[in-house]
């Protein structure tokens, strides 16, 4: 388990990160179509993992325009951006925005595989305010 933080919030994820120059282990994900999508599908081509909670978030939605910009201009490369979120989101936005340069993928069907793999699984939030505000609500 790895401890991150989350603006001033330390967060527990479960696995461990990659580090540069580590072989990136494989994977299966959801494509936008509902198919099975494997790392070793872009074999023979360079690849960039960018791994978001969600696209429906501003920061998130910020990066993945950028990488899809930037993208155009990489040769050999698929940008592969990943998230929790359904493929049918993940396709809505890419049409809303005109998305064609990043690959979306879903950790929907293999997210514990995923998020476990690559360490980004989170298992709790270390701050007593959310505790409280759920205990608040339940009352």
């Amino acid at each position: 388990m790895t401890q991150v933080k989350f603006g001033d919030t330390q967060v527990d994820v479960k696995g461990t990160f990659p580090q540069p120059g580590d072989t990136a282990s494989p994977f299966t994900l959801t494509g936008q179509d509902l198919e099975d999508v494997q790392l070793s599908d872009f074999s023979g081509q360079r690849k960039v993992l960018s791994i978001v909670p969600s696209v429906d978030t501003g920061t998130c939605a910020m990066s993945t325009r950028k990488f899809n910009e930037r993208a155009a201009a990489l040769d050999n490369t698929v940008v592969l951006v990943i998230s929790a979120d359904l493929p049918f989101a993940a396709a809505r936005f890419c049409g809303a925005e005109g998305l064609e340069s990043v690959k979306m993928l879903s950790t929907f069907r293999h997210h514990d595989e995923f998020t476990n793999s690559y360490g980004v699984g989170v298992t709790k939030r270390s701050d007593s305010r959310i505790v409280r505000a759920s205990r608040d609500r339940a009352r």
